[in-house]
């Protein structure tokens, strides 16, 4: 089972067990990281569930399309490796991902 390492907006750190075929964004709500609201349930049409991939990982990810990317021009606190979590989905190569979460825009 895949874990994925959050790293909240106090430099707190969680690690979690994630589900292979879930998204990140559903990691994060079943394991209670409140930062990440997920107010469209995973549709990619907010940006609630915003998060910041580490360095190491942005190329194992990718970046974000033309969709994403413009959802995500409502984001406070977007970087070049800002994702929306919805929309990477957890597979055994993303086992041990570091995941930076922003303070909640909303």
């Amino acid at each position: 089972m895949p874990n994925i390492t959050f790293i909240l907006p106090d430099e707190s750190i969680k690690v979690v067990d994630a589900i292979e075929g879930d998204s990140i964004m559903q990691t994060a709500v079943d394991n209670d990281i409140e930062e990440i609201t997920a107010d469209c349930g995973g549709s990619c049409s907010c940006a609630t569930c915003h998060c910041i991939i580490d360095d190491a990982w942005i190329g194992k990810v990718g970046t974000a399309d033309e969709v994403e990317m413009s959802i995500m021009e409502s984001a406070i606190e977007a970087t070049p490796n800002s994702r929306l979590s919805c929309q990477i989905k957890v597979t055994d190569d993303l086992d041990g991902i570091v995941v930076h979460v922003p303070e909640s825009e909303w």
